[in-house]
C-alpha cells in the first residue's frame, strides 16, 4: 500500500477552503438582500407582495368597468371599395383636315358646351361652300326660266297652238331643275357643316386635360393621334363598386322603395368625402367573381373626387329603428352561444345569454335578452364569473354615443358590417 504524497495532500486542502470561502460568500449576499427589502417596505411605506393563488389575488370583488344598454337608431351598411369614374369623358379630335390655327384653352381649365377650343384653317371649307352657293343661284335661274316657259306651253297647248307633248316636256324639265335647286341645298349644307367643323368646340361641360397636339400642326380627322384634348365631366361624378350576390336580394328591394345613400370615405381615416345616392345595379352577377356591379353619383361640388380614384364605399340599405345598443366588448361567446355580464344593483355580475342581431367593432345590436337602463360590463372579465362581486371603476362610453366611420380595419378583414346572427 502507498501512501500519498504531501503535495497532493496540501492542492485537496486548498481546494476545499476555497469552496467553503464561496459559499460563505453567497449566504452573505442574500441576507443582506433581505435586509435592504425589509428595510425598503418598512420606510417606504410601500405595500408588501400579497400571496398569490394561481395569477390572480385571491380575495375581493373584480374591479370592472360597465356601461349601460341603451336604445337607438342604429343605420345597416354594406361596404366596398370603389373606383371613381368621370360621369361623361370625351375624346376631341378634328372632324376636318387642315392646319391648327389656334388652340384656345388652357391645360385644366373649366370649360362649358359650346366653348372654343381650338380651329382649323377654314380656306378650303369655306371656298367649297362659295361654290356650292353659285351652283345653286345658277340652278335656281334655270328653274325659274322653266317655270316660265312651261305656263306659256300650257296656255298654248289649252287652244290647241302646239302639241300637247310639247308642254308635258317642259313640265318634266321644271320638275328636273327643281330638283337639282334642291340637291344644291344639300349642297350647301354639307359645306356648310365642313366648315362649321374648322372651330372645333367643346361637346360638353367639363375640365380639359394634358393638350395632345400643339398649335401649327397639320390635323387629319381619320388619324387618331389627332386627338386635341380630353374632357372629363367631374361635377357630378360617379363612382363604381361591386357587391356579393348574396347582398343583392337586400339592396334590390331597398332601392325599389326609395333613393339609397352612398358615402365615399377616404381609406386613412374612413372621413367621409362626399354623400352621394344610388343609381344603378348593374343588369347581370359577373359569374367569375358572383359580385354585381353598382354605380353612385357624387355631387363633388368641393371637387374632391377624381377620376380613377380607389374610394371606400358604403352604401346605407337600412336604419333599425329604436333597437338596443351595448358597447361590443360587453358581448362575450361561449361554448352556448353570446352572452353579456349583467351587474344588478347589488353589485353582482350575472351571466345572461343575448341573441345578436348585428355587430361592428364599437357597437352591438341586441335583439333579445336585454333592456335598457341595465348595465353590462366592458372592462375585467379575468376574474367574473356567474354571481361574483365586483367593484365598478369610471364609466365606460355610453352604449349610444356618436358612432363615427366604421374602422378602415373592419374592411380590410371583412367588408361589411355583421348580419344577423
Amino acid at each position: 500500500m502507498h501512501g500519498k504524497l504531501p503535495d497532493e495532500l496540501d492542492k485537496k486542502d486548498v481546494d476545499a477552503n476555497v469552496a467553503r470561502q464561496r459559499n460563505r460568500r453567497w449566504l452573505a449576499a442574500a441576507a443582506l438582500v433581505a435586509v435592504a427589502s425589509a428595510l425598503y417596505y418598512a420606510f417606504s411605506g410601500a405595500p408588501a407582495p400579497q400571496k398569490r393563488v394561481g395569477r390572480f389575488p385571491a380575495e375581493g370583488p373584480a374591479p370592472v368597468l360597465v356601461a349601460a344598454a341603451a336604445r337607438a337608431d342604429v343605420p345597416v351598411y354594406l361596404y366596398a371599395v370603389g373606383t371613381v369614374k368621370a360621369l361623361n369623358t370625351v375624346t376631341v379630335r378634328p372632324q376636318v383636315d387642315g392646319k391648327l390655327l389656334s388652340v384656345n384653352f388652357k391645360e385644366g381649365q373649366d370649360v362649358e358646351k359650346g366653348d372654343v377650343l381650338a380651329k382649323i384653317d377654314p380656306t378650303i371649307y369655306q371656298a367649297q361652300l362659295d361654290q356650292a352657293v353659285a351652283k345653286k343661284a345658277q340652278d335656281e335661274a334655270q328653274l325659274a326660266n322653266a317655270k316660265i316657259d312651261l305656263e306659256r306651253y300650257e296656255k298654248l297647248a289649252a287652244v290647241n297652238a302646239i302639241n300637247k307633248q310639247q308642254a308635258d316636256t317642259q313640265k318634266a324639265l321644271v320638275a328636273q331643275y327643281t330638283a337639282q335647286v334642291q340637291a344644291d341645298q344639300a349642297a350647301i349644307e354639307n359645306a356648310q357643316a365642313t366648315l362649321s367643323y374648322t372651330t372645333i368646340t367643346a361637346p360638353i361641360s367639363g375640365r380639359t386635360g394634358i393638350r395632345m397636339v400643339d398649335e401649327g400642326n397639320y390635323v387629319r380627322a381619320a388619324d387618331a393621334a389627332s386627338a386635341i384634348v380630353v374632357l372629363t365631366q367631374i361635377t357630378p361624378i360617379a363612382v363604381q363598386f361591386s357587391l356579393p350576390q348574396q347582398d343583392l336580394l337586400r339592396v334590390s328591394e331597398a332601392f325599389a322603395k326609395s333613393p339609397l345613400q352612398v358615402d365615399a370615405q377616404r381609406s386613412g381615416n374612413d372621413a367621409v368625402i362626399d354623400r352621394g345616392r344610388l343609381t344603378v345595379i348593374d343588369n347581370q352577377v359577373d359569374t367569375t367573381t358572383g359580385t354585381v356591379k353598382l354605380k353612385a353619383e357624387f355631387p363633388n361640388t368641393a371637387r374632391r373626387l377624381w377620376p380613377g380614384q380607389f374610394v371606400n364605399v358604403r352604401l346605407l340599405i337600412d336604419t333599425l329603428k329604436d333597437v338596443v345598443v351595448i358597447p361590443t366588448g360587453a358581448v362575450q361567446r361561449g361554448p352556448t352561444g353570446t352572452f353579456v355580464y349583467v351587474v344588478g344593483d347589488d353589485n353582482k355580475a350575472v351571466m345572461r345569454p343575448v341573441e345578436v342581431e348585428q355587430q361592428n367593432e364599437t357597437q352591438t345590436v341586441v335583439k333579445r335578452g336585454l333592456a335598457p337602463p341595465e348595465r353590462v360590463v366592458t372592462t375585467g372579465f379575468a376574474r367574473l364569473t356567474d354571481g361574483s362581486q365586483v367593484v365598478i371603476g369610471s364609466a365606460g362610453p355610453p352604449a349610444n354615443g356618436p358612432r363615427g366611420d366604421e374602422p378602415a380595419q373592419r374592411r380590410r378583414q371583412g367588408g361589411r358590417n355583421a348580419g344577423p346572427q
